[in-house]
């Protein structure tokens, strides 16, 4: 049996209000609730006086006006972004219309593909190019605080999450959240790469993590490994539907996923892609005929 998830149920803010959730951190959380997002997207602002934005969120003229009003008094030195999905980089386009500060990341939207051909899925903010490309293990610095850049391919393969070094906390994006796994949707999320950059986290001495979506994480080892096996318990459930017959994704989530909300369910079956692709790749399962992206919406369109 899995380990059961720590999800946290609460998140303690207030809409349009920077909540001091630590030393050295700020979080304001944008007015885009959703099954995907939870209460909304949580930015975060690092430091004093000369401060970094983490994730400015969507494209949501409030949500900035409200971070703006949160350091009208201090100068943004940075922009940071996690990945490049429509709830996390968008904003920065209203940031520098305000700002002169650059934008960090580790590249446009797929970019951590290795081979250029591959069509990354539509959702995702294609505008966005950083200023300032970032790689693994680099430092972002500023007066009073340092980031150290952790590349977190898996959900996105441009996903980086950021160590807070000053206080041992990890920015981590929708790699790890507070409140829900994340799903992983090839072709440019990978369950293998997903798997290897939540063992990596493993290795990381820290405290906290901040999630974009949920409170914080206040245990995070017990938290990744969670992850990890609830992964592993995804695989054995597949196999189970596969023993029972059951060999269409269709026919697999609505059993494998009876206690989500619907409208979950389409996202959970891009997941349940991804771990066949990773089974079928470590020869866990066969498939007859080719195992191709477009499978997957020809499965849901059923």
């Amino acid at each position: 049996m899995a380990q059961e998830i720590p999800f946290v149920r609460e998140l303690d803010f207030e809409y349009g209000v920077a909540d001091q959730v630590s030393g050295g951190i700020r979080r304001v959380v944008a007015r885009n609730p959703s099954p995907f997002t939870y209460f909304g997207t949580g930015t975060y602002i690092v430091g004093r006086e000369q401060v970094a934005i983490i994730d400015p969120g969507p494209l949501d003229e409030k949500h900035i006006d409200a971070l703006l009003n949160s350091v009208r008094d201090e100068t943004i030195t940075h922009i940071v972004v996690t990945h490049t999905h429509m709830d996390h980089s968008p904003g920065c386009r209203l940031l520098r219309e305000i700002c002169d500060a650059p934008t960090y990341g580790f590249g446009p939207h797929g970019s951590g593909h290795q081979d250029d051909d591959v069509v990354v899925e539509e959702g995702g903010d294609m505008e966005f190019v950083p200023d300032i490309y970032v790689t693994d293990n680099e430092l972002i610095q500023g007066d009073d605080w340092t980031l150290r850049c952790v590349h977190t391919p898996g959900h996105t393969s441009n996903h980086m999450c950021y160590v807070f070094e000053e206080e041992k906390a990890l920015f981590s994006g929708d790699h790890v959240m507070g409140w829900s796994t994340s799903v992983v949707s090839p072709p440019d999320g990978d369950m293998e790469s997903y798997m290897k950059s939540l063992n990596r986290l493993l290795d990381e001495n820290l405290d906290t993590y901040w999630p974009t979506h949920g409170p914080p994480i206040t245990d995070p080892v017990p938290h990744v490994e969670a992850f990890i096996h609830h992964r592993q318990e995804r695989e054995r459930q597949i196999l189970e539907q596969l023993s029972n017959g059951k060999h269409r994704i269709s026919e697999m989530v609505p059993v494998m996923y009876a206690n989500v909300d619907r409208r979950l369910h389409p996202a959970a079956a891009k997941s349940v892609f991804a771990a066949i692709c990773y089974m079928f790749k470590r020869g866990k399962i066969t498939v007859d005929g080719e195992l191709a992206e477009d499978a997957l919406f020809q499965v849901l369109e059923d």
